[in-house]
């Protein structure tokens, strides 16, 4: 029987505290203040900033120029689905850390659904998605989440700068429990990578200073491994290793501290033994605490005596739930002196899916309908994804729901293949795991910082909603300590508005928050004094974090993938290209029937907006054109709207002072047909913007046009109309919850004019949130075969009420 984590934790946390109480009649000294003191700040940090995770189910794991990157989002608050939170942020980043596409996704009940769409000329290379609410960000940003995925050029092949080969490597050793320390028998693991961040093989021999081998190094799984060392007092360790291919290193070991305490760890499953060795404490360090947490809670604890010599005891695992335990053992000044990262594998604590065929069919066209099956008790969210599976590649041991769920999300650094570790539960696969355990650390708080009452700063709120806040200010920029700020919102995207009024705060402050809508909203608004009548007030708006688009290192290694089957690569690509060719005849609305056209109706050259803007030098030419007069980019600049989009041309850099280039040099800057700095059109609103073009080098309208020119029109009085109804207010538009497009699925069974085009779908099936039948407790996936495919690939996840995790993998 499947078991719940919450009630797990409950019994769990009795568990522990009954073995405090066995330790105490064996001998040990009972609780004082001092334990409880270092009890109660963990409880502390664990209510007032409870831990968000979000997790991104995506369709493929890798794509081309023109596709959708559909994905499905599960958050969790302090490891549950956290059923109050409402914004979800997403980015899509190169490889330099510029943001090409954002999006603020709406939460309900744990999860939320998003896209990213490719263009056609997308830049091919290494991408990484982001996504975080504003809560994670006042934490370590090594806890937000991230995917590395490659958009390839889907008529090359090419996935832009191929990684380099590995010229250099680097190895690390972590002691057991964290110090070397002189006369204490340590366990000394190590992990090797090599300059792109891949695990590296090495061999050698561990040195001390009279050049004597006294231990010797073998990579055991992915670059880790561990070897056994008795430190002598005053003596300096050195690791000569080498790789396969002969380069070798000469690295020093930590140094060996002369006096300390460190824990050693035996995981047998069912029980984790622990010991503990120490060398030259003071006289004061007698009395110990060690504390076992998991999910920030505490499940165990004991009351150590130093003075009966080495110290050690069992923790019972059989009911501690899957996922990381922290040992950490404390002195009575409440100083960390050790810590341990455990893993602990129960065999029931996943969900449990039953997928099989109710109708299969793999002619072209034919419809398959599969029937998945559900623990009774479940409720939650699933997504599911079907793919053709000879023609798009996967990465079987990449991080998926189980692996984010259970490891990933809760350690400090990059795991390489995380699937891997939940293949089977063998011997060396736990072993293996435990070598993860022994080369990452838990950073999501300081014990040193909690136990002085130093928390987190919080400097963004948890979001429910979207927020407007600023100040108001009077003559002479003195603030308004009394008043109010009065809206009219209209939401262009249904036609809907409403009216809201936001005090003044003493401050001069106001926020009017828990706003809902999609796409942007028009914001109007008017400030006004208490009891000043017809005084100006003028209203200034914060700028909202997800409104920067400066670049961001990532905390993650943008690591190349896996190569691809050649075959299966060549397939996928020439289906891209297809299917970016149908979707270009359906977005243009031409469709060519046998012997019927049917074509939609286009706007006259005298009815263009670059017809009615661009003139002499800057009409026509070889130019990209891009109309923004009936769009709402939620782009910061025209130059993070152009990435991407313009094949060529290279925008890198801080998007708000941008590095351009082509053909090895900048191009030229035009506003209004004027040439410009970049500052100056950087600093543009985007809604002022009409119209851009990208002239191809060579322009001949300006000196210097050899690298090509990107020409700007700022909008004119007929493209800006003002709201008629809406009179003597100012206007703020502010972006809402990304519309996400309905995924396109093919009914073949009606006719219409659009099956006549080739279907070259390699994504058949996605669905971000399957509708379970609570009387039957099945799920069914519903869909139609495209013209080639064969065999199906068919990927489910999903998370349930108590926030245990699942995930299926078939193919048909």
């Amino acid at each position: 029987m499947q078991r719940h984590s919450l009630k797990k934790l409950r019994i769990l946390l009795t568990a522990g505290l009954m073995a405090t109480a066995i330790w105490g009649s064996l001998g040990f000294s009972r609780p004082d203040d001092w334990t409880e003191r270092i009890i109660k700040a963990l409880e502390k940090f664990t209510n007032n900033y409870p831990q968000e995770k979000v997790y991104l189910h995506l369709d493929k794991d890798y794509y081309a120029s023109g596709e959708n990157i559909w994905f499905s989002a599960y958050l969790t608050l302090n490891d549950l689905p956290a059923l109050g939170a409402r914004n979800l942020y997403a980015e899509l980043r190169d490889g330099k850390g510029a943001i090409v596409q954002k999006e603020l996704l709406l939460v309900n009940e744990g999860g939320a659904a998003g896209q990213f769409a490719l263009p056609e000329n997308m830049k091919p290379g290494l991408y990484q998605i982001r996504a975080y609410t504003a809560w994670m960000l006042n934490y370590d940003s090594t806890f937000l989440f991230y995917k590395n995925i490659q958009v390839l050029d889907p008529k090359t092949g090419k996935g832009g700068d191929e990684s380099t080969a590995a010229k250099d490597y680097a190895v690390q050793f972590f002691p057991e429990g964290g110090d070397l320390i002189a006369d204490v028998n340590s366990l000394v693991a190590f992990k090797a990578i090599d300059q792109n961040g891949y695990p590296l093989k090495v061999a050698g021999a561990v040195r001390n200073s009279k050049d004597e081998q006294v231990a010797v190094i073998e990579t055991q799984h992915d670059g880790m491994g561990t070897f056994e060392l008795k430190p002598v007092a005053g003596e300096s360790y050195k690791a000569v290793v080498a790789t396969a291919g002969g380069q070798q290193k000469t690295i020093g070991l930590p140094a060996v501290k002369s006096s300390g305490i460190a824990l050693k760890v035996y995981n047998r499953g069912a029980r984790i033994f622990y010991l503990t060795g120490f060398n030259g404490l003071a006289p004061d360090i007698n009395e110990l605490l060690l504390i076992a947490t998991m999910q920030n809670q505490v499940i165990y604890k004991a009351n150590l005596n130093i003075s009966e010599g080495k110290v050690s005891g069992l923790i019972p695992a059989a009911q501690i739930p899957t996922g990381i335990i922290t040992l950490t053992l404390f002195d009575q000044k409440g100083t960390p002196l050790s810590e341990r990262l455990v893993y602990v594998t129960q065999k029931n604590d996943q969900i449990e899916y039953f997928l099989d065929p109710q109708e299969l069919n793999k002619g072209p066209r034919q419809r398959t309908e599969l029937v998945l099956q559900v623990p009774d008790s479940m409720r939650g969210r699933i997504s599911a994804s079907v793919t053709d599976a000879d023609q798009v590649g996967f990465d079987p041991l990449g991080n998926n729901i189980v692996s984010n769920t259970l490891l990933t999300s809760d350690i400090h650094g990059y795991v390489h293949n995380p699937a891997w570790y939940f293949r089977n539960d063998s011997a060396s696969t736990l072993q293996a795991l435990d070598l993860v355990m022994l080369t990452n650390g838990w950073r999501r708080f300081s014990w040193q910082q909690i136990l002085q009452d130093k928390y987190p700063q919080i400097k963004y709120p948890y979001e429910q909603g979207i927020n407007i806040s600023g100040k108001a200010t009077g003559a002479g920029g003195r603030l308004i300590t009394d008043g109010n700020v009065n809206f009219l919102i209209k939401i262009p995207v249904d036609s809907s508005s409403a009216f809201a009024s936001a005090p003044v705060s003493p401050d001069g402050s106001f926020q009017l928050n828990n706003l809902f809508y999609n796409d942007t909203a028009n914001v109007y608004f008017q400030g006004s004094a208490a009891g000043k009548a017809g005084r100006t007030v003028d209203v200034t708006f914060d700028r909202h974090f997800f409104d920067v688009y400066a670049n961001v290192k990532t905390p993650i290694p943008l690591l190349p993938p896996p190569p691809l089957d050649n075959r299966i690569l060549k397939n996928y690509l020439a289906t891209v290209v297809e299917s970016n060719s149908v979707n270009r005849r359906i977005n243009n609305r031409t469709i060519q029937l046998q012997g019927v056209d049917v074509t939609a109706k286009k706007p006259t050259e005298a009815e263009t907006t670059e017809k009615r803007y661009a003139n002499g030098m800057f009409s026509g030419g070889n130019a990209m054109t891009f109309d923004l007069t009936n769009e709402n980019p939620t782009s910061f600049n025209v130059f993070q709207y152009l990435q991407a989009r313009v094949p060529g041309l290279q925008i890198t850099g801080d998007i708000s002072n941008p590095v351009l280039s082509w053909r090895g040099g900048a191009p030229g800057i035009y506003l209004d047909q004027m040439p410009v700095d970049i500052g100056t059109v950087s600093s543009i609103p985007m809604q002022d913007v009409a119209l851009i073009k990208v002239f191809r080098p060579p322009f001949m309208g300006g000196i210097g046009g050899g690298n090509g020119a990107i020409a700007i029109w700022t909008r004119r009085g007929g493209d800006n109309k003002p709201d008629p109804n809406v009179k003597g207010l100012e206007l703020l538009k502010k972006g809402g919850y990304k519309i996400i497009k309905e995924f396109y699925s093919p009914d073949y069974s009606v006719r219409k004019a659009v099956h006549e085009l080739p279907d070259k779908r390699l994504t058949l099936f996605w669905s971000p949130n399957l509708v379970v039948d609570s009387t039957n407790h099945t799920a069914r996936l519903i869909f139609y075969n495209n013209d080639n495919t064969k065999n199906f690939r068919v990927v489910v996840e999903g998370m349930d009420q108590f926030g245990r995790v699942g995930r299926i993998e078939k193919n048909f």
